[in-house]
């Protein structure tokens, strides 16, 4: 077990590191370590004035914190950091789910067209996800069990809006090899979009028939594939 990287798991946009908790159970049930890091723009008390910069930073810690190889799994908003953090020597791999591989300059706003979308509740400096119209429950978990998604949408977080704003510096995925998983029946990220952002970034593209939180409808499928990404 020993030359097998380290997993380190960063959740997307009003999530944390709870989302990952059926992936965690099965990888680390097939003798994989696992990591994972809860991003400050969601998860500090004075995340309303916190950037991009300070995630990517988080996600940096973590990598430099972890002896050996590693590969970094990021899902949706989570791709932005890591693409901006995952530079260090040790990483092996990225795993980008449903994410946002974004080029320097450019960021998540922008890359929604400038606008945000209206199912963002945008209150101030903060952003909130879901509305009665466009609830939460149906954008992110349509095909995650019942109980299971109710229970992820309480726990669902406000995020700075300035993570949204500000723009990519560095690149991750320009050096470090990628793997995309293409969420097919993804209800705020449309199939094609995925696909030209990982071809773009030259990634391996495995495709899912989920929503857009694969790690709660099909943990065991994406785990097969962030091993397969691994190579194992």
């Amino acid at each position: 077990m020993s030359d097998r990287p380290t997993l380190l798991l960063v959740h997307g946009a009003w999530h944390g590191s709870w989302a990952w908790r059926p992936l965690t159970e099965i990888l680390e049930a097939r003798g994989w370590r696992v990591e994972s890091v809860d991003l400050p723009t969601v998860h500090t008390l004075d995340a309303a004035g916190l950037h991009l910069a300070d995630d990517a930073r988080a996600v940096a810690d973590a990598i430099d914190a972890i002896v050996g190889p590693v590969v970094v799994v990021a899902h949706s908003y989570g791709g932005i950091p890591t693409t901006q953090a995952a530079l260090a020597n040790n990483v092996q791999h990225i795993v980008y789910i449903a994410a946002f591989v974004l080029d320097e300059g450019e960021s998540l706003l922008g890359a929604v067209g400038g606008v945000a979308p209206s199912w963002w509740v945008v209150d101030g400096p903060l952003a909130t996800a879901g509305s009665a119209e466009e609830p939460a429950v149906s954008l992110f978990f349509a095909d995650v069990d019942p109980d299971t998604a109710a229970a992820a949408v309480s726990q669902l977080k406000p995020q700075s809006v300035l993570a949204f704003q500000e723009p990519l510096t560095k690149v991750a995925w320009r050096t470090n090899p990628s793997t995309y998983i293409v969420t097919g029946r993804d209800a705020i990220f449309p199939p094609p979009a995925q696909e030209a952002l990982a071809a773009r970034a030259g990634s391996v593209i495995r495709r899912l028939d989920t929503s857009h939180s694969p790690f709660l409808s099909q943990p065991e499928a994406v785990a097969d594939i962030i091993e397969e990404a691994a190579g194992f």
